[in-house]
């Protein structure tokens, strides 16, 4: 099986599976690639719609430029954590933002939340998210926005006026009930929309349906993220030789 990064052929090769509607699964056996690695490729290059095999080289050759600019002089990776495997870490780190960019979420935003998600400390400030992602401040503080939106981040303030950017245990809860609260706006509007349509026309029928069925989605997710956070919620503990170890299991 092929390793190391793709070549251009290999990007040729996934342009013309794509127009022929391939799955990323039958792309991969072809080019003897795992699947990971050719949807992690194309979501960062623009989708499978958008998707360009000369510009998605060029990309990759800039990124890897960047790599050995910011590499230090030593030629090493930097020294990781807990024994960790650096360039594992930095292919993990692609495959998190390319899962949360096929969920919807915009590129830089998902390169931030994954960012965020895989410090150990779980918190960050503006100019660090900068200097590690090498983007501009106001790419990351667009980004923020959205996650702060979507109750993925919030604030702290940090030593003197800068703030962090923290993702804690409570994160994905709480955008859990965000949407859960979301959905059940539609359910009020879809509900609005029956007695103007008159009850029992196919139109208002339709809003009820919709209505019903978002409902008990909306209830159901809520108590879901309720029962899921008493329940399985645990804090690491430091264990000897610095290691975390999961606590003990509640329930």
């Amino acid at each position: 099986m092929p390793g190391g990064r793709l070549t251009q052929q290999e990007r040729q090769q996934i342009a013309l599976g794509l127009a022929d509607g391939l799955a990323y699964a039958e792309i991969a056996r072809r080019l003897e690639r795992p699947t990971s690695t050719i949807t992690r490729e194309v979501m960062r290059n623009g989708g499978p719609t958008a998707y360009r095999a000369d510009l998605a080289h060029r990309a990759a050759e800039r990124r890897a430029h960047r790599r050995r600019q910011a590499a230090p002089r030593g030629g090493g990776a930097p020294e990781q954590a807990y024994g960790r495997d650096a360039e594992a870490v930095r292919e993990y780190e692609e495959t998190f933002t390319t899962v949360m960019m096929a969920s919807g979420m915009p590129t830089m935003t998902a390169r931030v939340l994954a960012c965020l998600t895989l410090t150990d400390s779980g918190s960050i400030t503006a100019p660090e998210l900068v200097q590690r992602l090498q983007v501009s401040p106001a790419s990351v503080s667009k980004a923020i926005a959205f996650l702060e939106s979507q109750d993925l981040v919030r604030r702290e303030r940090g030593e003197g006026r800068r703030e962090r950017y923290v993702v804690d245990d409570d994160i994905w809860y709480q955008s859990m009930m965000n949407s859960a609260r979301s959905i059940a706006r539609i359910v009020e509007t879809a509900r609005q929309g029956v007695h103007v349509f008159v009850p029992g026309t196919p139109a208002a029928t339709r809003l009820e349906n919709i209505a019903r069925f978002l409902d008990f989605v909306s209830e159901s997710t809520a108590r879901a993220a309720e029962q899921a956070r008493e329940i399985l919620r645990t804090k690491p503990e430091a264990a000897p030789g610095g290691t975390a170890e999961p606590g003990p299991e509640r329930g």
